[in-house]
């Protein structure tokens, strides 16, 4: 199994990381503790490299760095992250098979 980034997600990764002032090495995503159900989805940008345990994803022909570390992966593989929009709201959404629950905020997941 893998983590899936979709065209769409990859091309906004690109267009907010270049709105920065200076230019992140890559964008860290994973797992933490808290939320209404237990853990809720991180999003952070990485202005050092990777670390040497992370995964790094290579997408939009090198031009954007997803960087995973291993415990998130784990909660993480057989995933497909996109970016969404409608009417209600924008913005990235997973779509995670080994999600049990979630609440009814939209932003903590069960495990």
């Amino acid at each position: 199994m893998s983590i899936e980034v979709t065209e769409r997600a990859v091309e906004e990764i690109r267009k907010a990381a270049a709105k920065r002032a200076s230019a992140p090495k890559g964008l860290r995503v994973g797992i933490r503790g808290g939320g209404c159900t237990g853990f809720s989805y991180l999003f952070e940008w990485a202005d050092a490299e990777a670390r040497a345990e992370d995964k790094v994803l290579e997408l939009g022909g090198g031009q954007v760095k997803v960087f995973i570390d291993p415990k998130s992966y784990l909660f993480l593989d057989g995933s497909t992250l996109d970016y969404a929009s409608s009417m209600m709201a924008r913005g990235f959404k997973w779509t995670n098979p080994n999600v049990k629950g979630t609440c009814g905020c939209g932003e903590s997941v069960q495990f």
